[in-house]
């Protein structure tokens, strides 16, 4: 068993769809979704290459997570961003 961490681009996606298009996936056994850094973890059987072309299939901008991806997070989540009401 292993498990596939991959980079989903999840602007204007639904979990709900995304775990759809995993789930015709045979042997997959678990799928974890985290929005805010748009990582999607897939555990099971299923090979990697046949998991990234079902997402791609689906409509989904998706490839395997990197070490520069975790970069790119940590220094995203290291900006502090205010909101102001002026209203």
């Amino acid at each position: 068993m292993q498990t596939v961490e991959l980079k989903v681009e999840m602007v204007g996606i639904h979990e709900k769809r995304l775990r759809k298009c995993l789930s015709k996936i045979k042997g997959i056994e678990k799928v974890e979704v985290d929005a805010s850094s748009q990582r999607v973890g897939v555990t099971g059987y299923a090979h990697k290459n046949k998991i990234l072309k079902a997402l791609k299939r689906g409509g989904f901008k998706a490839e395997f997570w990197s070490a520069q991806n975790e970069i790119l997070l940590n220094a995203y989540g290291s900006l502090r961003i205010h909101n102001f009401n002026f209203f």
